[in-house]
C-alpha cells in the first residue's frame, strides 16, 4: 500500500543562530513514530552491551561437611565432622546459593536488521516533532525542528565555543535544566566511579567529530555522535523518542544515504 508523504522543511542556521536558508528534509524525517519499534530496538541494543554474570559452580561447596543422619536430636543439615558447624546447605553461613545466576541465562533480546533500521528512522522522525521533544521534558525555545546548523559547527575545538554556539541556537535553557538536575546517586554506585546522575541533554550529530567530540565531552548532558553510528540508544534514551538533537547540514545527507534506501 502506497501513500503520499509530505516532506518536512527546516531552517539551516549559522553559528550565531541566524537563518541562512531553508532545506527540505529527507523522507526519513517524515516516517511515523513507532514507539513499540523504538522500545524493542532499544532493549535489543541495550542488552547486547550487558556482560553475562554467573557464579563459580563450586562456590560454597568446598567443604568436607556431610549430614550425620537422623535420630541424633540434630537438624539434618550437612555438618563439618570436627566442629559440628553447619555448612554446604543454602541456609547455612558460607553455604551455596539457592538459585545463583548462571552464564547460560538468555539476557540478549534479538531484533531483525531491517526492524532496527526502521526504529532508527522512526527515532529520527521524532526529533523533528515538537510534541515528542516536549514530552521528554526538553526545554528549548525552538521555532522549527530539528535544529540544523551549518558545517562550521563541526570545526569548534573548545568547550566555551561549543557552549556559546549552543546558547545562540537557543539551547541554553536546556543546558541549564541539565545542570540543575545533576544529583548524587543513591546507592553503592557512589563508590564505583559513578557518583553523579546527569540528566540527558541535547545530542549533536556531526559529519566530522574529530574536533567537536573532545570539545563537548565535558559539557553535562551533551553527547556527540557520527551519523554513521547514531542509533536508538542515542536518539531515544530509555526507549523514549524525541531527544533534542542538533544536526550539521552534511550529517543530514549522510543519514539519508545510510537509511534512505530502507523505506
Amino acid at each position: 500500500m502506497y501513500y503520499e508523504v509530505q516532506l518536512k522543511k527546516t531552517n539551516v542556521l549559522d553559528l550565531n543562530g541566524n537563518k541562512i536558508k531553508e532545506i527540505e528534509l529527507p523522507v526519513i524525517f517524515s516516517y511515523p513514530v513507532r514507539k513499540d519499534l523504538i522500545r524493542r530496538a532499544f532493549h535489543a541494543e541495550f542488552t547486547a552491551s550487558l556482560q553475562p554474570k554467573g557464579r563459580d559452580p563450586m562456590a560454597g561447596k568446598r567443604t568436607t561437611a556431610y549430614s550425620f543422619g537422623i535420630n541424633l536430636g540434630l537438624a539434618r543439615v550437612p555438618r563439618i565432622r570436627t566442629s559440628g558447624e553447619a555448612a554446604l546447605a543454602p541456609n547455612t553461613v558460607g553455604g551455596r546459593a539457592t538459585f545463583p545466576p548462571t552464564t547460560m541465562e538468555k539476557i540478549v533480546e534479538r531484533i531483525n536488521e531491517k526492524e532496527k533500521k526502521l526504529a532508527v528512522i522512526s527515532a529520527l522522525s521524532a526529533t523533528a516533532d515538537k510534541y515528542f521533544v516536549a514530552l521528554r521534558g526538553h526545554r528549548a525555545t525552538f521555532d522549527v525542528l530539528p535544529i540544523v546548523v551549518s558545517d562550521d559547527f563541526a570545526n569548534l575545538g573548545k568547550a566555551k565555543d561549543v557552549l556559546e554556539a549552543l546558547e545562540r541556537l537557543k539551547v541554553s535553557e536546556e543546558l541549564e535544566r541539565v545542570r540543575n538536575g545533576i544529583r548524587i546517586r543513591a546507592g553503592k554506585g557512589k563508590m564505583r566511579g559513578r557518583k553523579y546522575k546527569v540528566p540527558v541533554g541535547p545530542l549533536i550529530v556531526a559529519h566530522d567529530v574529530k574536533k567537536l567530540l573532545p570539545a563537548a565531552r565535558n559539557i553535562p548532558g551533551v553527547d556527540v555522535i557520527d551519523p554513521m553510528l547514531v542509533s536508538v540508544i542515542h536518539l531515544a534514551p530509555g526507549g523514549h523518542p524525541g531527544r533534542l538533537t542538533v544536526f550539521t547540514e552534511s550529517s543530514i545527507g549522510v543519514l539519508n544515504k545510510r537509511l534512505g534506501g530502507v523505506l
